[in-house]
């Protein structure tokens, strides 16, 4: 079957484009070598007609059965990304093929880009699709809900072997270093054989763009700088953002904050996040609007939106960045005791701002999200953080997916919200204890059920709620009041 397999993922790949028929015997041989087979039918009645990434695992399969490589998760992943590397062009060439494509539209480049991306198992989505994913209607509208099913459990032998691990290597520096490319892996970090960059020039800088391997949304792409510095937000940053979706006006794109508790998960490596995605962030109704009196012909609104943005809309790109630096700065300084909110302790900063990106009706768009990382007796994983009574679904950094309205949740919530069903029709169930209080809440509140749909309905509803707590506890301005106290130091 294995000969079968190959022949299957050699014609699955001349399918999708991603090698042509003169390629054939070069790919297939190397595809031989890597798994230690020294020749190959000469006939064959069938092959398997399934996706590359179904035909990558049975490959996979038979390397373990057949002791070319461990049953160890790292050696699996490593091989899986050698093979699909065997597939496709060095990065010189998807450069040349991205640009060629550029200059008939931004588009096709981007789909191009993209559809390699994922015919390359380099965005896996077998995995991807484990994903449980849906709508939640809030007060703000509907959120966006995903429990995370993507990232790979790691095996026992994994465990132990990253433990054992003596040495102490530092490259690539970080998992957006550009070193990554080509980068086969090693035990505790990520095969990166099948991974490809396009450079993206900004400003006076060559950037570089990539798809994420577990895309939370259509085209999830990241942008992240050719040198391996912190995540800054300041004017530049604004005029790479505006300066991106000029190039690509059918993304969005927006930054993590750049300070702890309010940033990412990586702030050692400067970078943004783009896509082709409509938030439910994107259209909210305006809460209301606002004059800037040094900047009078710009439009500024503040958005009916639980995470306290203001938005900034202008034909005029250089004067938009001198509006947006214009309130950072304001705001980095400002501080209003009857919102709890502090600048500095100290030397140190507390106040900084999510931006985000994107083209509407010819006209560039700025959103300002304000953020605030200090924290307190009370509240000390952070005062605009998820507060602890909803830490038993959301728990970690609200960063730039979630100040958008789309939730990822952590994978442990698929059984638990099982337990929680079964609670609620009165079934044998262990409702873990952090979940206890809701789901007696929910009980009082909904009364005994019987419908299996129903309670489906019913925690869906309540888990986009519990959401939309979350980012309401990470908005600094809770009332009108507080932003028009902010407003008036702006002019």
């Amino acid at each position: 079957m294995i000969y079968q397999h190959i022949k299957g993922l050699l014609q699955q790949a001349l399918d999708v484009e991603l090698i042509a028929i003169a390629d054939q015997t070069y790919v297939r041989n190397q595809v031989l070598a890597l798994l230690h087979l020294k020749s190959y039918p000469e006939t064959m009645e069938h092959h398997t007609e399934e996706s590359i990434p179904n035909l990558l695992e049975k490959i996979i399969a038979y390397a373990v059965e057949n002791s070319v490589i461990e049953n160890v998760f790292d050696d699996k992943e490593i091989l899986s990304a050698s093979i699909m590397d065997c597939f496709i062009p060095r990065p010189s060439t998807i450069n040349e093929i991205f640009q060629a494509k550029y200059a008939i539209s931004p588009g096709e480049a981007t789909n191009y880009f993209y559809e390699l991306s994922k015919n390359s198992n380099y965005i896996q989505m077998n995995r991807i699709n484990k994903n449980i994913q849906f709508k939640a209607s809030t007060i703000y509208g509907e959120m966006d809900i995903t429990i995370n099913m993507s990232k790979p459990e790691k095996d026992p032998e994994q465990i132990k072997r990253e433990r054992e691990l003596k040495h102490d290597i530092t490259y690539p520096k970080c998992l957006l270093c550009i070193e990554n490319e080509g980068y086969v892996g090693r035990t505790g970090y990520p095969a990166r054989a099948n991974h490809r960059l396009i450079q993206i020039p900004l400003l006076d800088e060559i950037w570089y763009m990539q798809y994420s391997p577990y895309v939370y949304y259509n085209e999830h792409s990241i942008l992240l700088a050719e040198k391996h510095r912190d995540m800054k937000i300041g004017k530049e940053t604004f005029e790479r953002l505006l300066a991106f979706i000029e190039k690509f006006p059918h993304y969005f794109i927006g930054s993590n904050a750049d300070l702890p508790i309010v940033g990412g998960s990586i702030l050692s490596h400067d970078h943004y996040q783009a896509g082709k995605y409509e938030f439910p962030m994107t259209n909210p109704e305006t809460a209301f609007t606002f004059t800037l009196e040094k900047f009078s012909n710009i439009h500024a609104s503040v958005l009916n939106w639980p995470l306290s943005t203001i938005r900034l809309q202008s034909d005029n790109k250089e004067l938009l960045v001198e509006v947006a630096d214009y309130i950072l700065t304001a705001w980095k300084n400002y501080s209003d005791e009857h919102a709890q909110i502090q600048a500095f302790s100290g030397d140190t900063p507390h106040n900084t701002i999510t931006p985000i990106a994107r083209m509407r009706e010819n006209k560039f768009e700025l959103d300002l999200v304000l953020r605030n990382n200090r924290t307190n007796e009370e509240h000390p994983l952070g005062i605009f953080h998820p507060h602890a009574d909803v830490h038993h679904i959301k728990k970690e950094n609200i960063g730039l997916i979630e100040v958008m309205g789309l939730a990822v949740l952590p994978a442990r919530l698929e059984e638990e919200l099982a337990e929680i069903q079964n609670f609620l029709l009165d079934q044998p169930c262990t409702v873990p204890p952090y979940h206890e209080e809701w789901a007696n809440q929910l009980k009082a509140k909904y009364g005994k059920q019987s419908d299996l749909e129903q309670v489906d309905s019913i925690l869906k509803k309540e888990l986009g709620d519990k959401f939309a707590k979350v980012l309401g506890d990470a908005g600094v301005f809770k009332e009108q009041s507080e932003y028009e106290r902010f407003i008036q130091t702006l002019n």
